[in-house]
């Protein structure tokens, strides 16, 4: 099957507007590899320092430069329940090294935030900042010339993006990623909305609302909802850094530990050689559109559309969010899992999961085969499952049918045409809208204004009965500089709930909403951001707001000279005030950041015009 013609067009734009800094990169991971370790150039007092911790037999091994060794980065901790069981992992994969003829050593431990515990809470703000630091404390675990190949172990969030950035720093070493799969599934999210909605109108209390929570938390692995842990393990796995068929095997059963171990084995065997792999030639142009392309089919997180823009440009290629866009209009809607439908994601593996959603992709044109993966030449290997036959591991066939077409289907009967993923963009500048949980009737708003700058003003609101009518609910200083750009799901039940009684409701902010997005129509990430000035600054209380996801527009209809005349009436927290649970730590990544549509990142160019209005707003003040 050729490749579907926009999508082979997208991809051929990327790789124009991305020729000189791709042929950067490229020269870059070449000049860094060498054949045999990098490490025998090490100076002997350095190399020294490499192998004195280590005992027995890889010790000599190490000294005396037979193996291929491979560093292991973890973001582990025994808090967050999707990185607990990543405690067992690196005895394995030392275990497994060794008996494939190398080495693994422990390189160095990265932080691991939960979203889902900081939610609301002033430590949110240093959320998407963890990304970076990620990528930076990736990048001091492989810094010391020892390595030949590296196995990374995290999960969540901002983890698996920083964790890819770090490790695209040193392009020329294979990677591969290794999850830790999710949790059984507890109590169903769809019940956990409605006890959340309850709570929001005072109908259920505190430890009503507590018991449902941790009847749907409740033991080691991944949340099972399809929020941005879910949807890393997904993209990545199409973008060939998993093995196949790994991102959804439960932790605590034998296939898990199996698959564990065929990484560490994977990840010596593609050190060196022939099959020499690394990871700056797997995330290339077309794995980079078939990352999106997975995200889209499936309705997944929004906070991809900054993470692939990041890792994208850590490869140096140059990914927008105009791509997104024309990709979502012929990538249709194959799968639903809440917050897009009721299912959770064992009940997509258990349907087909990501093997079928490969298959029915590459057999309609819609993914690109020839690439590059941590298993080998070509995306038809993931077709195949993982399988345990009498203890040992090999790969199957996997379903050529949805078991389970409430929950995943073919692309020859899709849920929906497109994408679940839109772009707007008007007279308040450009935004990222998620439909795929949005019924046709409220994808269309149009409404007055009400103006708030914190979550907590919003919900005072709301529970004095100020919102009782058609609202676009405006919640601007939370983007990237003013305050980190946290995600704002404390919103989501009180919105629901003014849905529920008729009124015509949607959000607009700077902020995230991220992968739990559900059903309330939601413009966000919008660029610019009010800090540095965007328009979003200028909007009023009763101005009226457009927000159209069929036609993709986010319109203030105020006389556009009146609102750039206005004068700014609310600022972001200076660094007096941002200060407490280490934000003040944070405070350069703040003026460095860029801004969402660039992958609100601290590393690359940005233009310094993104700077332009917060010049001028600091002068205002």
């Amino acid at each position: 099957m050729s490749v579907h013609p926009v999508v082979a067009e997208v991809t051929a734009r990327i790789a124009a507007r991305s020729a000189a800094g791709r042929s950067a990169y490229l020269d870059k991971l070449d000049a860094a590899h060498v054949e045999g370790p990098v490490r025998r150039d090490l100076a002997c007092s350095n190399f020294a320092h490499g192998f004195a911790g280590i005992t027995g037999g890889d010790k000599e091994a190490l000294r005396a430069l037979r193996r291929p060794n491979v560093a292991i980065v973890s973001a582990y901790n025994d808090m967050l329940s999707a990185h607990q069981p990543m405690n067992e992992y690196p005895a394995w994969i030392k275990d497994a090294a060794r008996a494939q003829g190398g080495i693994a050593q422990f390189a160095g431990g990265v932080p691991a935030m939960c979203d889902g515990i900081t939610q609301g809470r002033a430590g949110m703000e240093l959320s998407l900042f963890s990304r970076d630091v990620i990528a930076m404390a990736t990048g001091i675990a492989l810094s010391h010339d020892m390595f030949d190949a590296t196995v990374l172990l995290g999960v969540c969030d901002k983890i698996v993006p920083g964790l890819l950035i770090g490790a695209l720093s040193f392009g020329h070493l294979p990677a591969i990623l290794v999850p830790a799969g999710p949790m059984a599934s507890g109590l169903p999210n769809k019940e956990k909305a409605r006890v959340r909605q309850l709570f929001a109108e005072g109908k259920a209390s505190r430890e009503n609302l507590l018991e449902a929570e941790a009847a749907s938390y409740h033991s080691p692995g991944t949340c099972t909802f399809y929020g941005t842990a879910n949807s890393n393990q997904l993209v990545v796995e199409v973008m060939g850094l998993h093995l196949p068929g790994a991102s959804f095997v439960p932790p605590g059963t034998k296939l898990r530990r199996a698959l564990t171990e065929e990484a560490a084995r994977r990840a010596v065997e593609i050190s060196r050689g022939d099959e020499y792999t690394p990871i700056g030639r797997v995330v290339d142009e077309k794995a980079v559109v078939n990352g999106v392309i997975a995200l889209l089919a499936t309705g997944g997180s929004t906070n991809h559309t900054m993470h692939l823009v990041a890792i994208a440009s850590a490869a140096g290629i140059e990914l927008g969010w105009d791509d997104f866009a024309d990709l979502s209009s012929v990538v249709p809607l194959l799968a639903r899992v809440y917050p897009n439908g009721s299912a959770d994601i064992n009940h997509f593996q258990a349907a087909g999961g990501v093997q079928f959603l490969i298959s029915t992709l590459l057999d309609a044109g819609l993914l690109h085969e020839d690439v590059h993966t941590v298993a080998g030449f070509g995306l038809n290997r993931y077709r195949k499952e993982p399988v345990l036959i009498e203890g040992a591991l090999t790969w199957r066939n996997g379903p050529d049918h949805s078991l389970d077409t409430d929950v995943l289907r073919p692309v020859s009967d899709p849920f929906a045409a497109d994408g679940g993923l839109r772009m707007l963009s008007g007279n308040l500048g450009r935004a990222v809208t998620k439909v795929s949980a949005v019924a046709p009737e409220h994808r269309v708003v149009e409404a007055p204004a009400r103006v708030f700058t914190s979550q907590e003003a919003f919900s005072a609101a709301f529970q004095a009965g100020e919102l009782e009518r058609d609202v676009v609910v405006v919640v601007r200083q939370q983007g990237p500089q003013a305050n980190g750009m946290p995600e704002l799901h404390k919103l989501t039940p009180a919105l629901g709930v003014l849905m529920d009684r008729g009124f015509k409701v949607a959000l607009v902010t700077d902020g995230r909403m991220s992968g739990a997005s559900g059903k309330v129509p939601a413009a966000i990430q919008v660029t610019p951001e009010a800090a540095v000035g965007g328009p979003l600054a200028r909007v009023r209380d009763g101005d009226v707001l457009r927000v159209d996801a069929e036609t993709g527009t986010l319109e203030a209809l105020v006389d556009p000279a009146e609102l750039a005349g206005r004068d700014l009436v609310d600022f972001p927290p200076d660094a007096q005030a941002w200060t407490g649970t280490g934000r003040e730590l944070f405070g350069a990544l703040r003026r460095a950041v860029g801004p969402a549509d660039r992958g609100a990142s601290v590393f690359g160019p940005i233009a310094a015009s993104h700077f332009a209005g917060q010049f001028n707003q600091e002068v205002s003040r």
